[in-house]
C-alpha cells in the first residue's frame, strides 16, 4: 500500500512500437528487407499465432515513440498544481527516440519527482532503461541511488516510494490482475478512449504520431486519477482533497481542450462524466 506522497509527483505512461533497426540486427535481416516485413518477422519470432498475430515483444527490440505525464506539484502552503506534458510535441512530429528518452529522463534526474505508473516496473521503466542503453545515454542524475533508503529517492527499488507501480500494488495472481482499462473503468475513470496498445504500431506505420501522443496522454491522465483514488484509500489525501484535485484536473482539461489539436481532452472529459454518472 502507498506510504507517502512527495511534493512533486509524475504519473507517466510510455508508448512503443517494434524497432526496425533492432529487428534487423537481432534477426540478421538485410537492409533491403522492407520495414513491414522486418516487423512481421519480429512478431513471428516472438511467437505469433492465428489467435495472437501481434504478440507482445521484448521491450529491448522496441522503440519508444511517446511519453506523457501528469505532473503534480504541492507548494509549501499545500496548494496543488497539475500540468499535462507529452513528448514529442506537435511541432516535432515523430521525434527521435534518443531525444525523447534524454529529455524525459534528464528532467526526472533534475527534479527527482515521485514516479507513478501502471505496469511501469515490468514495462515502462524497463524499456526506458533498456533503450537508454541502446543509445549509449549518460544519465547519472536519473540513475543515482542513495546509500540508505531514507537518504533519498531510489527509482530502482521495489521497496522505495520513489517509484510506485499501481499494477504491482493492487494486482492479484494470474487472471485476477486487471488491465489499466479494466481497473480505471471500474473506478469510474476513463480507460482506453482512443485506441488500444495493439493499434499503436498501425498508427506508427501510417505516420499518425499525433494520435499516438493523444492516446498516450489519456493513459497518463487515467494513471493519475487511479493514483489519486489509491491515495484516498491509503489516507494520504482526505475525501475533500480528493474532490478538490478531481475538480482541478477537470478545470485544467477544460482549458486545454479549447486549444486546437486537443479535442481528445474534451472527449476524455465527456467519457469521465458518463462514467461518474454510472458509478
Amino acid at each position: 500500500m502507498l506510504k507517502s506522497v512527495l511534493p512533486e509527483l509524475w504519473a507517466f505512461d510510455a508508448e512503443w512500437v517494434p524497432d526496425v533497426a533492432s529487428g534487423r540486427r537481432v534477426y540478421g535481416l538485410a537492409d533491403d528487407v522492407a520495414d513491414e516485413r522486418v516487423i512481421e518477422t519480429m512478431w513471428e519470432r516472438g511467437g505469433a499465432s492465428e489467435e495472437d498475430p501481434h504478440p507482445y515483444l521484448k521491450t529491448v527490440v522496441c522503440r519508444v515513440v511517446s511519453i506523457a505525464a501528469v505532473i503534480r506539484k504541492r507548494a509549501a502552503d499545500g496548494t496543488v498544481s497539475l500540468v499535462l506534458h507529452s513528448l514529442p510535441t506537435p511541432e516535432e512530429g515523430a521525434g527521435c527516440e534518443r531525444t525523447i528518452l534524454t529529455r524525459f529522463l534528464e528532467a526526472i534526474g533534475k527534479s527527482r519527482p515521485q514516479l507513478v505508473g501502471f505496469n511501469s516496473l515490468s514495462s515502462d521503466l524497463t524499456i526506458l532503461l533498456q533503450r537508454s542503453m541502446v543509445h549509449r545515454l549518460h544519465l547519472p542524475d536519473f540513475c543515482k541511488r542513495p546509500d540508505k533508503p531514507w537518504e533519498g529517492i531510489d527509482y530502482f527499488s521495489r521497496h522505495s516510494d520513489g517509484h510506485i507501480d499501481l499494477k504491482d500494488e493492487f494486482s492479484g495472481w494470474g487472471k485476477a490482475t486487471p488491465s489499466l482499462h479494466e481497473f480505471a473503468t471500474c473506478c469510474g475513470i476513463p480507460g482506453k478512449t482512443l485506441a488500444d496498445g495493439s493499434s499503436v504500431v498501425d498508427l506508427w506505420l501510417a505516420g499518425d504520431i499525433g494520435t499516438i501522443v493523444r492516446y498516450n496522454e489519456c493513459d497518463a491522465l487515467s494513471t493519475y486519477l487511479l493514483w489519486l483514488r489509491a491515495a484516498l484509500l491509503a489516507g494520504l489525501v482526505s475525501p475533500e482533497q480528493h474532490a478538490t484535485e478531481e475538480r482541478l484536473l477537470k478545470s485544467m482539461l477544460e482549458g486545454r481542450a479549447l486549444v486546437d489539436g486537443n479535442a481528445h481532452l474534451g472527449d476524455y472529459l465527456d467519457a469521465w462524466r458518463v462514467l461518474r454518472r454510472q458509478a
